[in-house]
């Protein structure tokens, strides 16, 4: 008598041995293996999990984000008085695709300072609108430090950096639900 050849490769079937694995086909063991797509490492990735709002480096990103802008922002604006000043601070650079004059550089540091130092100073106090404002305010920044490189390489990438940390911190951040009845269905 034989087998039915389909029933033979049936896993699901009591009595019937699981299928021969080829190379790299060897059935996966051990905890976590299948529970989370996002885990799996030779699977396609299935979507990364949502940030925790109540997590310590989402809440004490903000504090930090607050604190790095104001203090940003001081060192921006004492930049574009420096620029402003004439002074040996900032040599000339050369000739560039995207050429601004040290005037112009210090107004454009010495306001968007301001801006970014009263934005993390309310950000700090818990104002609504500050974190929108600081993802904008730092988004510019990034934008101004860029173009600023040729200047100070160094510090526009460390800027740089920062400024992309504070945008994350402020994107990630939920604020908890202040008002419940305003988010609750209607009957």
């Amino acid at each position: 008598m034989s087998e039915d050849p389909s029933r033979a490769a049936d896993p699901s079937v009591p009595g019937t041995p699981p299928p021969p694995a080829g190379p790299g086909q060897a059935p996966r063991t051990g905890p976590g293996q299948g529970d989370a797509p996002w885990q799996r490492a030779d699977g396609p990735a299935g979507p990364a999990p949502a940030p925790d709002p109540d997590s310590l480096w989402v809440t004490g990103g903000v504090l930090f984000a607050g604190i790095l802008m104001v203090c940003q922002g001081v060192v921006a604006a004492l930049e574009g008085v420096g620029a402003l000043a004439d002074g040996d601070v900032y040599g000339d650079v050369g000739e560039y695709l995207y050429r601004i004059s040290l005037t112009g550089w210090g107004w454009i540091h010495l306001v968007l300072g301001v801006c970014v130092a009263v934005t993390g100073a309310a950000l700090l106090k818990g104002a609504g609108w500050a974190r929108v404002a600081g993802i904008l305010f730092a988004s510019l920044s990034v934008f101004a430090h860029f173009l600023f490189l040729p200047y100070a390489p160094l510090w526009s990438v460390i800027v740089i950096a920062l400024d992309i940390f504070v945008i994350w911190a402020l994107a990630a951040y939920r604020d908890a639900d202040p008002d419940p009845a305003s988010t609750a269905v209607p009957r």
